[in-house]
């Protein structure tokens, strides 16, 4: 008879290890809190405007086809993708902004004619780059995080020196424009913390930029949550919406059951890809393995203030990506990470993807979203969300010189507070924990509870990291252990 197998949250991780143990043989039923499938990847649906919820870029297209290709598929039976050229635009000013073409010679050409010298700079830090890329990607994050054995290789002992200096000092010590600094600073954001707390290891994250391209599924990120859940149904995998996880039943040390919506379900085998803080409430106090002091003394990645707009016209000079780099960098990254306060000019991304996509508009009109990065856990109220829409808002005519105050006719916003009613998300973190030094690969919390049986955790609080492609990476990995741990 197969083993029973309950997995909490249908985001990335949960939906990659759902198909690997359904493949495995394995009974697989996922339970999600909300009234539909994907995380924090929902997609919101109305008048007329669709939106990704949560993650927009598309990077690392080798990870996702290595996914698929697992299972004998690839993604182009499921979802077609579209290179972005320009991958982003970069705004510092009124009509003063740079464009990252999809290709690494006209990125070099940008740099050169900003810095001279610096276009042959940028491609060895990319070659560089390429070389951590195909240690990490290809190997090391493929590894479960057990022991800190797994990151020695001879291949990372001649790298030792990477995993103590940090990204900033070695973009600044070959770059001296502060805005190559700032485009070159800015992949690692997504690992969650400040470049100068960021191992120069994670350079790899430069390549997976400009070395592989910024893509777009043609009708948005849900393309992918929708593929991965029409792939799972097909191993057998079940699904229940609002289902709500109440508790984690323990008995003789092993998990036996959760109880959703206040009805007992018996399981042999439980994984979380919930937040892994909030799982932890799941159980008894005994059964936890990490104290309210180990997660308040962790690094984590930043909230976000979003913002969801419909404009009934389209905004002609705008790309598909812009990033908003025309106040101080270092001072937001400061009020993130130093000093936790909303920033009083903050940086802000802009995200157009009926640029790319008619479905995400009516005709004639246009979608966006808006974000702006904050502490976790910071103070969030409908006043503070207002006020920072007027001051991204302004900016954002002024530096275009577009006006489009005055044609939003649809506006939602979605901040902190929603994080954590929504998501169960440690201080409404956005992107889970920051991958720091001290916070990388093993010294991350462990796939496996060392305190209850037939316990495990997958996603972006454990191996490998914050990341739509660490989540489906993390999927495999304790899909993986679970299956090792089955045979003895």
């Amino acid at each position: 008879m197969k083993k029973n197998i309950s997995i909490i949250g249908s985001g990335f991780s949960s939906l990659s290890a759902a198909c690997y143990l359904a493949q495995d043989g394995y009974a697989v039923t996922v339970y999600e809190k909300n009234d539909t499938i994907g995380g924090r990847a929902r997609q919101l649906k109305i008048e007329g405007f669709t939106f990704d919820m949560g993650p927009s870029w598309y990077w690392m297209p080798d990870v996702f086809e290595r996914f698929f290709a697992d299972f004998n598929k690839k993604t182009s039976d499921y979802y077609e993708l579209i290179k972005l050229n320009p991958a982003y635009r970069v705004y510092y000013g009124v009509d003063n902004f740079i464009n990252i073409a999809d290709n690494l010679p006209e990125i070099a050409a940008v740099f050169e004619n900003l810095e001279q010298g610096s276009g042959r700079k940028l491609v060895s830090f990319m070659e560089e780059a390429k070389r951590n890329y195909d240690i990490a990607i290809k190997d090391l994050v493929y590894r479960p995080g057990e022991s800190i054995f797994e990151l020695i290789t001879p291949k990372t002992a001649a790298r030792v020196g990477q995993f103590f200096s940090n990204i900033s000092k070695d973009v600044r010590s070959e770059f001296k424009n502060p805005k190559l600094i700032q485009i070159l600073e800015f992949p690692v954001l997504f690992l969650g913390a400040k470049p100068s707390d960021t191992p120069s290891f994670y350079s790899f994250m430069n390549y997976a930029d400009f070395g592989l391209g910024t893509w777009h599924p043609k009708t948005g990120m849900h393309d992918v949550v929708q593929a991965m859940t029409t792939l799972a149904q097909s191993l057998g995998v079940v699904f229940q919406t609002s289902a709500n996880i109440e508790k984690i039943v323990v008995d003789n040390n092993s998990a036996k059951a959760l109880v959703i919506n206040g009805k007992r379900i018996e399981s042999d085998i439980i994984v979380s890809g919930a937040d892994y803080h909030h799982t932890e409430t799941l159980l008894d106090k005994e059964f936890r393995m990490y104290s309210e002091k180990y997660w308040d003394s962790r690094v984590f990645a930043p909230s976000s203030l979003l913002f969801f707009v419909g404009f009934d016209k389209k905004i002609e000079s705008l790309s598909h990506h812009a990033l908003f780099f025309d106040v101080d960098f270092d001072q937001h990254a400061a009020d993130i990470y130093d000093s936790p306060k909303w920033p009083d000019n903050p940086l802000f991304y802009a995200n157009f993807p009926s640029k790319t996509d008619a479905t995400a508009a009516p005709e004639g009109m246009e979608s966006a979203f808006f974000l702006i990065p904050l502490a976790p856990g910071i103070n969030d109220t409908e006043a503070l969300r207002s006020e920072y829409f007027e001051k991204i808002i302004t900016r954002f005519e002024q530096v275009t010189g577009e006006d489009v105050r005055k044609n939003i006719i649809f506006k939602k916003s979605f901040c902190k507070n929603d994080f954590v009613s929504e998501y169960n998300s440690y201080k409404g973190n956005a992107y889970g924990m920051a991958n720091t030094l001290l916070q990388t690969a093993f010294l991350r919390p462990k796939l496996k509870s060392k305190k209850v049986k037939n316990l495990y955790f997958t996603g972006q609080l454990t191996v490998p990291g914050p990341g739509v492609p660490p989540a489906l990476i993390s999927g495999k990995l304790v899909a993986q252990l679970i299956q090792k741990n089955s045979k003895r």
